[in-house]
């Protein structure tokens, strides 16, 4: 079997809030699964929107497949993605809230070889929520130290 993509957004949990996380398969093109499964792919700036009552992933960027032909995917397109009725209803039911927005976190494989989207319901951070967390990192990791000295 082919090495599993696992593709993350890293800035997603320093600037949000994550309130809930849901998993969506994607609806994509042939060469674009080709290029996600090289980990040719970046969901840094992606943010996903409801069109109607069908969820979209926007502003993702997957790298065109190298030995694609004239039938390659665009490298920024809007890709649709797939959750059942109800787990919809509850995002756009929760997105009408001010402040609350859904980003993707993770881009991944799973085992019989489809991609996956990992999203989560957020809600942005201020600056000293942002002061925060950077100090439980360094408590953490101070404590991790002394840990591993023992």
């Amino acid at each position: 079997m082919q090495k599993a993509a696992n593709i993350l957004n890293k800035r997603a949990r320093f600037d949000y809030e994550i309130l809930e996380t849901y998993t969506a398969g994607m609806v994509l093109s042939g060469t674009e699964i080709k290029s996600i499964r090289l980990g040719k792919a970046n969901i840094a700036e992606g943010f996903c929107e409801f069109s109607g009552h069908e969820l979209f992933v926007i502003n993702t960027y997957v790298e065109e497949y190298a030995f694609g032909n004239q039938f390659n995917h665009k490298a920024r397109s809007e890709r649709k993605l797939l959750l059942n009725k109800r787990e919809l209803k509850s995002l756009h039911k929760n997105v009408q809230v001010k402040g609350l927005t859904i980003i993707p976190l993770r881009l991944f494989t799973n085992e019989n070889g489809l991609a996956k989207l990992e999203i989560a319901l957020c809600r942005g951070k201020k600056t000293y929520d942002k002061r925060e967390s950077l100090k439980e990192q360094d408590t953490k990791r101070d404590l991790d130290r002394l840990k591993k000295s023992f």
